[in-house]
This record gives C-alpha cells, structure tokens and sequence, in this order.
C-alpha cells in the first residue's frame, strides 16, 4: 500500500507543477477569466484545490479549529500556485514517512457539522484523485482559453518519466 500512495502523492505534486506551469504563461486576464465550469475561472479553480488539500491536511493532523490561508488568498497566481505546491509536497514527505498502521488508522472529523470517519489510507486516495479531477477541468479551461502546448499529466506519462 504504502508504495502506491507514494507514487500517488508525487504524481499530484509533478502533475500540478507541470499544469501550474503552463498556466502562469496566461495573462491575469486569462486567469481570472469567466468559464463554465464547477468555478468559474482558472485561478478559483486551483484555489478550490488548495482549499481541499489545506482542509485535509488539517484534518489529518488533527487540527480542532481549521483555519484556512487559502480561503481568503487573493494574491497572485504564480504566489498560489506555490503555496500548493508546498502544500503537495508535504504530503509526499508525511507518505513518505508514515507506516502501515498510519494509512489503516480511521481518525474522525466534522464535515458540515457531523462526525465522519474514514481510514487515512481512503482520504490520501481521495485528496490525490481530487487533484487529477480538477486537472482535468484546467486542461479544458486552457482549451476554451485558446492555450496551446498544454502538458501531458497522465499518470503514465509520470510513470514513464521516473
């Protein structure tokens, strides 16, 4: 298990620096322009998902009261992008050190003011599939944008790069 979990969180922190890459070539305009989409441009879209990783993070580490730098951002791109980015990082440090009894352990949390639980290993899987979901909805977003030379980010592309 802890292998692919490994291989799990540094492909979300290669793919979303690959992607973030070619996004801070856009203008501001770009960025923060209006798409139909689950958020409406490319810059709320990856703030969403530095929101997510931030709230699991958090969760994971037990943290009572969430307090969320991400929620009130309003910098630049390129500044979020790096605060994702490290926030990726840090799951690839604690994966990397964790055992198995760490990814089998079910913590709780509270999820619109109910008590959930869940085995780490399920949230880790989670957090990494929500990063390729909302990669997925950039690329198109890009598209729409008219961007060329957009990064391959499939999983065996980062496979094949090792």
């Amino acid at each position: 298990m802890k292998q692919l979990l490994q291989q799990y969180a540094a492909y979300n922190a290669w793919a979303s620096k690959l992607l973030f890459e070619r996004i801070s070539k856009l203008s501001e305009e770009e960025i923060n322009k209006e798409i139909v989409s689950s958020f409406p441009s490319v810059y709320k879209t990856v703030q969403h998902m530095w929101l997510a990783e931030e709230v699991w993070w958090q969760r994971l580490k037990l943290v009572e009261h969430i307090e969320l730098q991400s929620d009130k951002f309003t910098g630049s791109f390129n500044e979020m992008a790096a605060h994702l980015s490290k926030q990726s990082q840090q799951w690839v440090a604690w994966v990397d050190g964790a055992t198995d009894n760490q990814f089998e352990h079910v913590f709780a949390y509270v999820r619109n003011k109910e008590q959930q639980k869940m085995p780490v290993y399920e949230m880790l899987q989670h957090v990494f599939n929500h990063g390729t979901y909302h990669r997925g909805q950039l690329v198109t977003m890009l598209r729409q944008l008219g961007a060329d030379k957009i990064p391959q980010t499939d999983f065996t592309v980062f496979c094949r790069k090792k």
